[in-house]
């Protein structure tokens, strides 16, 4: 266990920020899920409109360090061909 003060203040902010960290990580992982289910269902207007919010939501994960960006761009790479694949 943590004798210093730093050390306790270092345990608090960990826990903060896996809580935050999580939930980022799963509203990502819906989104994405989102597109998927919408192109498997051959939904192109659905599938486009969850695109439009799943890119962002990614950006965004690359921004606040939840994902690398080499990872972030396949991910959208590969949304983005799904949903052109629906034309």
């Amino acid at each position: 266990m943590a004798n210093h003060k730093s050390a306790l203040k270092r345990i608090r902010q960990t826990v903060k920020r896996t809580f935050v960290n999580k939930n980022r990580l799963s509203r990502i992982r819906t989104a994405i899920k989102k597109v998927e289910l919408a192109a498997q269902a051959s939904d192109k207007v659905g599938a486009v409109a969850a695109l439009k919010l799943a890119e962002p939501e990614i950006s965004r994960g690359v921004n606040k360090g939840v994902l690398h960006k080499n990872a972030a761009a396949r991910k959208i790479s590969r949304l983005n061909k799904c949903v052109n694949a629906l034309a």
